[in-house]
């Protein structure tokens, strides 16, 4: 038997049986090592502040609608980011093989049955742990949200909200010649972005508008992305941005926006607030690019050492326990950043998870 997890309901986890899926012509069988639990989104689910829950995407017409929500409890749709072994193949040509690794989505499950199209060209490289597998979405969001920025080399760029995907995001921003400030107000994440080649900023530290003003001789940032997801962040990355500036707005935002004051600096500056999700790529670039290149990108950046995101792991939880997993991101301790379940069946918690 297989097994998943599934979210009960608000805050509640369980796990749900299934029988071991056999794969079909065309299809490959993966065995799950890790899934990655991606904080934002899957954290609104399992709070039950996620707009599906609660309305119908109309993708067709791009709005909410009222009447059957989107989702429903029990959700076991949920896992975007996930590594595997494949263990069986299905009858014709497959371009895979048994026991080659493969990253892609197929939710939090221990054995999945995936289209061998689907996964060609997602064979893991062998110089990278299969960890780094877990990545491939967080950092294709990242890598949106960088684009979407437009830096270009000798620019400052703003991030705030230095999680998993806005370290990721200055880690990219680096690495292409751009001088990062980082805001958080965690100080282990800023202390990791300083590490990264970024300057540090605490969020707590005064008025960030002024700092940054200081700290570019008056030009204020050049881009400003804002990966909080928190309207408050959202807020002072407008101030930031200065006269004509531009934020990136990439967080996945709850609630009502009450921490805007869009009569101050967003209207007195013509501030450009532009939203970046993964489900679409920046409208300049559609012609080139993709989510599939995203993905690729991402991996072959880790493969090549000039992208990483191991440190940037410090939770490895058995899938069995995931509700513990749960637990620790809805009230995470300061050293938290990347929670993973790890679907071996020899698997023991690491990194600091709960024992």
């Amino acid at each position: 038997m297989a097994y998943g997890v599934e979210l009960i309901k608000p805050r509640v986890v369980g796990l749900r049986e299934y029988p071991t899926p056999e794969p079909g012509s065309g299809e490959v069988r993966v065995r799950t090592l890790y899934s990655g639990i991606w904080a934002g989104t899957e954290l609104a689910t399992y709070r039950g502040t996620n707009p599906y829950l609660e309305k119908h995407w109309d993708a067709e017409a791009g709005l909410f609608l009222p009447g059957q929500s989107t989702f429903s409890y029990p959700v076991d749709v949920w896992g975007y980011s996930e590594v595997g072994e494949v263990d069986a193949l299905g009858d014709g040509g497959t371009g895979l093989e048994l026991g080659q690794l493969v990253w892609g989505m197929w939710c939090h499950r221990s054995s999945a049955v995936q289209s061998a199209e689907r996964l060609v060209g997602h064979q893991l490289p062998e110089n990278v742990d299969p960890l780094v597998g877990t990545f491939a979405r967080v950092g294709a969001v990242a890598l949106n949200a960088v684009l979407a920025s437009g830096a270009r080399i000798g620019e400052t760029a703003v991030v705030f909200g230095q999680g998993v995907i806005g370290l990721l995001a200055t880690q990219l921003l680096v690495a292409q010649g751009v001088e990062v400030v980082a805001v958080d107000i965690v100080p282990n994440r800023l202390e990791l972005a300083e590490e990264f080649g970024a300057t540090p900023l605490s969020a707590a530290a005064g008025d960030l508008a002024v700092t940054v003003r200081d700290l570019t001789q008056g030009r204020c940032a050049d881009r400003v992305i804002e990966l909080a997801g928190a309207y408050p962040a959202l807020h002072q990355a407008i101030r930031v941005a200065g006269v004509d500036g531009t934020v990136v707005a990439a967080g996945f935002y709850q609630g009502p926006a009450t921490a805007l004051a869009l009569g101050e600096e967003f209207h007195h500056n013509r501030v450009t607030v532009v939203s970046s999700q993964i489900g679409s790529l920046p409208l300049a670039l559609r012609d080139r690019w993709s989510r599939e290149r995203l993905h690729q990108t991402v991996i072959k950046l880790c493969a090549a050492g000039r992208l990483d995101p191991m440190p940037l792991v410090t939770h490895v939880i058995p899938a069995k326990r995931a509700a513990e997993a749960y637990e620790l991101l809805d009230n995470p301790p300061p050293d938290l950043l990347q929670v993973i379940l790890d679907f071996r069946e020899s698997a023991e918690p690491s990194g600091g998870g709960p024992m």
